[in-house]
């Protein structure tokens, strides 16, 4: 992932570079977020609305970031728990379980204008719909992403191993899941 430079940076410390120096990062990863985030809840409008959270959340964050990671890492970080908690709430608001907001998430899959997919990536979609919101997470930053399992482990709390093992385990389960109608 490319990252801004140094100087660019430095602007974002200053109050009066700051939201010129903002939106620069924000073209820069806008789009990379927007599909971090439509991977796990598929629908535009809410990969849209949790994508304007994170950079509201990060611009109003901007004076605790210490330069400790990668502003990238950064962001993934706040759109990742942004877009869990979402998913949490939707559940909630519901009172459905987990596999009943899987099911009304594919279905507005599918009707979603923006999604072009054909068979394959329709029932690629439902088998990834079908892994533990770790599992689905981590599948779709290491196949879809090309992430790193040193910058997933950066940005999800969690060991590589422990991250190895969950992409092992979804893609073992979306291949049964794939092979059911053989």
């Amino acid at each position: 992932m490319s990252e801004p430079n140094s100087e660019l940076l430095l602007q974002i410390k200053d109050e009066r570079k700051r939201s010129k120096a903002f939106s620069e990062i924000v073209r820069m990863y806008q789009e990379r977020l927007y599909w971090h985030i439509r991977k796990m809840v598929l629908v535009h409008e809410d990969a849209d609305d949790i994508l304007q959270n994170t950079f509201l959340k990060a611009w109003n964050a901007l004076d605790n970031f210490r330069g400790d990671s990668q502003v990238s890492t950064w962001l993934y970080r706040i759109a990742t728990n942004e877009t869990l908690t979402f998913l949490a709430n939707k559940r909630l608001k519901t009172l459905q379980g987990l596999e009943e907001v899987e099911d009304q998430m594919f279905r507005n899959l599918q009707s979603d204008t923006w999604f072009s997919g054909n068979e394959v990536e329709t029932k690629l979609q439902k088998a990834i719909l079908t892994l533990p919101e770790k599992q689905r997470l981590v599948f779709n930053m290491k196949y879809f992403e090309d992430i790193t399992y040193d910058e997933m482990e950066q940005i999800l709390g969690t060991t590589v191993g422990a991250l190895k093992a969950s992409y092992h385990h979804a893609v073992k389960k979306i291949e049964r899941y794939l092979n059911e109608d053989e």
